[in-house]
């Protein structure tokens, strides 16, 4: 693993709910403690940049700091920029950090450009929706040299990474059953999703029910070999058809079964901003193993003298272990948590990198940016393509099934990995 660091450039692409909570006050205080140097925020259009800019918390937690809107504040509410992200990335010094954080079915065609601009690269997951198009991105990547991660944060869970130890270590036993659920707010329905989580692009299953099938992979090593989800649908506010609800099955290479439910139906009144929990079953030699983590509810409740829940709801749930800002050493407040952890990683990977390659020339530079890359990959905490393909092949499998009524996919590996209806 690279022990140097240089300061890099930092574009994010897409101004939405997924900047605002987590990635741009992560990478606020990654420029104030010297990992990224320049930040640049582009959007569709400036009223999301604008909001970004007047945020009371990020100026408590940072004062001083700032980024470049692209497109510029001056620019009408209403006028839009849906390309304005190629000018941005391709007018970036080569070899810097874009942050790809926009709705799922644009990953592939933002990842391919920012890809050909010579840029590393972090993207909120899912990587892209169909295991072709993470193949060509991991081919291409190796190729010029140039770093992809996705965004799995919960694999760097420390609950997570301690059920992989004891798991590697064989302290669990086999596993055979579990179930997973995240059910994300209600209000999640009057928000931006109501214009691209429609039933012809997405689900909730894909979307966050992903974390968990990439969190079994990660703590047990084992390939999903199938895959069936239902959905339930409903109606947005604009009219627009979505899956609300969905209920997969994945079946993994040693038969052990896995049930995710995952919804935007969390009761915005109810402490907590989410349900979210695992639980796994081992079968061992005279006696069974578990798992359980409750990842919603930690142990810390507060109740407020005001409304300022997630949903107005004075009492809720605290979750101090995935996001939250609180006091340190230094001015304003410093991001904790395995969702700063997270992208903390990435970001420091890109900046790796760059600072082992710093004083190297062309064939040289090229081949310590892909053995650093082939160390992480081998690692697998950061999930990048080669560690984390699989992901794709589920996502691809679950699209396939619940557009059929919820039958079942068969994921087929060996020479030419692909997903086909069983029958």
């Amino acid at each position: 693993m690279s022990t140097k660091s240089k300061a890099v450039d930092v574009t994010i692409i897409g101004g939405g709910m997924i900047t605002n909570d987590i990635i741009l006050p992560s990478v606020y205080h990654l420029q104030r403690t010297g990992v990224v140097a320049d930040l640049n925020i582009c959007a569709l259009n400036t009223p999301p940049l604008r909001e970004l800019r007047e945020n009371s918390d990020f100026a408590a937690a940072f004062p001083g700091q700032g980024f470049t809107p692209y497109p510029s504040l001056s620019e009408p509410d209403d006028a839009m920029f849906p390309e304005l992200y190629k000018e941005v990335v391709a007018g970036m010094k080569p070899r810097q950090g874009v942050v790809v954080a926009v709705p799922d079915q644009f990953h592939y065609d933002i990842v391919t450009e920012v890809l050909a601009c010579d840029q590393h690269i972090l993207c909120v997951k899912p990587l892209v929706l169909k295991y072709e198009q993470a193949i060509e991105i991991e081919e291409t990547s190796k190729a010029k040299g140039l770093f992809v991660g996705v965004e799995y944060h919960k694999r760097f869970d420390r609950r997570a990474l301690l059920a992989r130890k004891e798991c590697t270590n064989g302290t669990l036993g086999d596993f055979v059953m579990g179930e997973a659920k995240l059910i994300e707010p209600y209000m999640y329905r009057h928000s931006n999703f109501q214009n691209w989580f429609t039933c012809d692009q997405t689900d909730p299953f894909v979307y966050i029910g992903c974390h968990y099938v990439d969190q079994v992979y990660y703590i047990t090593g084992l390939k999903p070999a199938g895959v069936s989800v239902s959905g339930i649908k409903g109606t947005f506010p604009n009219g627009k058809d979505g899956y609300m609800w969905s209920h997969g099955r994945v079946i993994f290479e040693n038969g052990g079964i896995l049930s995710v439910i995952n919804g935007l139906g969390y009761p915005d009144d109810a402490a907590g901003s989410n349900d979210q929990n695992l639980v796994m079953w081992f079968e061992g030699d005279g006696r069974n193993g578990m798992i359980e983590h409750d990842d919603q509810f930690r142990g810390v409740t507060h109740t407020y003298l005001g409304d300022i829940g997630v949903g107005g709801a004075r009492y809720n749930y605290i979750n101090p272990d995935f996001f939250r800002l609180v006091p340190w050493m230094g001015d304003g407040y410093e991001p904790i948590g395995y969702g700063f952890d997270s992208i903390a990683a990435n970001i420091k990977a890109i900046a790796g990198i760059e600072g082992e390659t710093a004083d190297l020339d062309g064939d040289s530079a090229l081949a310590r940016r892909r053995e650093i890359m082939a160390e992480v990959d081998k690692k697998g905490i950061i999930a990048t393509p080669a560690n984390s393909y699989i992901n794709e092949l589920v996502t691809e499998a679950a699209r396939l099934s619940i557009l059929n009524d919820g039958n079942h996919v068969d994921i087929v590996y060996g020479d030419a990995p692909h997903v086909a209806l069983r029958g």
